[in-house]
């Protein structure tokens, strides 16, 4: 029996990959079976699908196309992988969705046959309040209010290699105070692994800290 689905939306660039690999991989090392499903059907570049085979060894199913069969500039759009379609049929653990490009992407998400309808789908907004779109608390919630629909919001504020710790908190507590106006959770914090360590498991909100180990980097071909 499919336990829940997982799908991660959020402004350009936000880490939503990033965020949904580490979900995954958590996931798995608890022993359930995950999917991780790829639903950028625009960015044909920095996505999971060069990172599959990688991923795969580490115990996750992967769906997404091959690199070969995505050649093509950004904007050009793609169809739906078939084997997508079916995911919620087939699958008996979690299923974790990376969904591209803003939310134009998140409408994917309603061209998978019964994923809107399905009681245990959970729909998290990715938010780095680095990026122009989501600097400040009243940016976050317009932001947010254009998905629907959202079950909670996760803190990714960085910048790359020179994110510190008080970056990471001061980040925390605007995706606190927005997500109490939109009445909605703030599922966790995700910083990389030796930021992390520094917050240890809890942020300055009382959030779960996710570490994060960068993936995303090896994606460029």
């Amino acid at each position: 029996m499919l336990r829940r689905v997982e799908a991660f939306v959020g402004e350009h660039a936000a880490g939503k990959s990033e965020i949904a690999i580490t979900r995954a991989l958590a996931l798995r090392q608890e022993g359930l079976p995950v999917a991780l499903v790829d639903l950028d059907l625009v960015e044909p570049t920095y996505t999971l699908r060069p990172l599959q085979g990688r991923l795969r060894e580490e115990g996750l199913d992967v769906i997404a196309w091959e690199t070969k069969q995505t050649l093509g500039l950004g904007e050009a759009g793609m169809q739906l992988h078939p084997q997508v379609k079916g995911v919620l049929l087939r699958h008996s653990g979690y299923v974790v969705c990376d969904v591209g490009y803003g939310v134009y992407g998140s409408e994917v998400l309603a061209l998978v046959e019964g994923l809107l309808d399905f009681p245990r789908l959970s729909v998290y907004l990715v938010v780095n309040t680095c990026r122009p779109l989501t600097r400040d608390e009243e940016q976050i919630v317009v932001e947010a209010q254009r998905f629907r629909p959202l079950h909670g919001l996760i803190n990714n504020t960085h910048l790359g290699a020179e994110t510190t710790v008080e970056l990471v908190q001061q980040g925390a507590r605007v995706v606190q105070a927005a997500a109490q106006r939109l009445h909605l959770p703030v599922v966790a914090t995700a910083a990389l692994v030796e930021v992390a360590e520094q917050m240890g498991k809890w942020d300055v909100c009382g959030n779960p800290v996710w570490p994060l180990k960068r993936y995303m980097p090896l994606a460029f071909w």
